[in-house]
């Protein structure tokens, strides 16, 4: 007979045995030189478990000291999906250990520090770059490699490192060792790019996931469609502080202004309001039109004093900021940019709504309607931000009763 017990039982999962890489020692052999293969088995059995680039590229970096590789510097160039940068820079030195990475803007690809660069070749000609820092018969005629050649570098070879889209990348490794590197060095690192397209390719489509759901459904509602809720109908009741704020007149500026004033207008406007509520826990669920609807989760600033005070404080951060640019468009002649906000404080229904096919992470609820109906009284009542009863007794400020 089996003995019951009522302690909870931990999940198991099949243990699965690490796989036998010796093979590749044999396919080495015959290599001159320091060894590939140890290099390529870390690839394949422990660094595709590593979640961050960095790190990555550090102990790679570091593996391939260790066994002899006359490496000095590394770098990595990759074109991402973002709507502030076009490219992700990382590089590692050998002196310090340490890998440095570096967003870099749209602006970026129009900079004489890219035109002419060996990352600009590769992408142009999409073949591998080669620059003996050292010789008289190079000419080094990039500052980036004159960089290198005055701080000791000998010898310069950037690899072409191709996605499974068809997008080149690069990948780009100096070595201060007299002489440069050997034909043998430069057949191991290419074949080792190939090992490392598929790894790089997966911590770019992750990191290019995460700042697509960040941009457009928000940061929390983005983590939750990577944790995988994503089913219709899932969802969550979460208790939170409401903001709904809307432009004055709008729909009369969009009948004289060209539309280029006009998304000028907006997103100053959105900018002001996401600098002052994304720093105080509030995240930005929807631009529906010229309005916007924010929450301030209870989850994220203690409690409901904490998140009322934070959406009290966005709003005049937001007031403030926007009083300064509307000095300067007095200044030029234009129209002022003028907003109303209405605060809430209750429960909301957080989660999927939609089509089968077409999917709304959001909030909805009787607390997201009345925030947009105190919205909708600023006009009536000519006061820049209304509150609910229920938020005013979250907060200690003296308020006016508007009845």
């Amino acid at each position: 007979m089996e003995r019951m017990t009522n302690s909870p039982q931990r999940p198991s999962s099949p243990h699965v045995q690490p796989a036998d890489l010796s093979y590749l020692e044999s396919l080495f052999r015959a290599e001159v030189g320091w060894s590939l293969a140890p290099i390529l088995a870390w690839v394949i059995k422990d660094g595709r478990h590593i979640k961050k680039p960095p790190k990555f590229i550090a102990r790679l970096c570091d593996s391939l000291v260790a066994v002899g590789a006359p490496l000095w510097r590394l770098g990595l160039d990759v074109r991402t999906i973002h709507p502030r940068f076009a490219a992700w820079h990382l590089t590692w030195d050998r002196s310090s250990r340490r890998v440095d990475e570096r967003m870099l803007g749209h602006n970026f690809l129009d900079t004489v520090t890219y035109g002419g660069s060996p990352t600009h070749r590769i992408r142009e000609k999409g073949a591998m770059v080669r620059c003996q820092l050292a010789s008289p018969d190079n000419k080094v005629d990039h500052p980036s490699l004159q960089f290198l050649a005055a701080r000791g570098g000998t010898d310069y070879v950037a690899f072409p490192l191709e996605f499974s889209t068809g997008q080149l990348n690069a990948l780009c490794l100096a070595t201060d060792r007299p002489g440069g590197f050997s034909d043998s060095d430069i057949a191991k690192f290419q074949v080792l790019v190939q090992f490392l397209a598929l790894p790089i390719e997966t911590f770019v489509e992750h990191r290019a996931a995460l700042a697509l759901l960040d941009t457009y459904v928000g940061s929390r509602a983005g983590r939750r469609v990577l944790q995988g809720l994503i089913r219709r109908g899932e969802g969550d009741v979460i208790d939170a502080a409401i903001w709904f704020s809307d432009l004055r007149d709008f729909s009369a500026l969009t009948e004289c202004l060209p539309w280029a004033q006009l998304l000028e207008i907006l997103n100053a406007y959105f900018e002001f309001v996401d600098a002052a509520v994304t720093p105080r826990g509030g995240e930005i669920l929807h631009f529906i039109g010229d309005a916007m609807l924010v929450v301030f989760p209870t989850s994220a600033t203690g409690d409901r004093h904490q998140a009322c005070l934070a959406a009290l404080d966005a709003a005049r951060d937001a007031f403030n900021g926007i009083a300064t640019v509307n000095q300067r468009r007095s200044r030029r002649g234009q129209p002022a940019i003028r907003f109303g906000v209405g605060l809430h404080m209750g429960e909301v229904i957080y989660g999927n709504i939609g089509a089968p096919e077409r999917l709304n992470f959001t909030v909805m609820g009787a607390a997201v309607n009345r925030a947009a109906r105190l919205q909708d009284m600023t006009k009536t009542l000519a006061r820049p931000v209304l509150i609910s009863s229920d938020f005013a007794a979250c907060i200690e400020d003296p308020v006016e009763s508007l009845g």
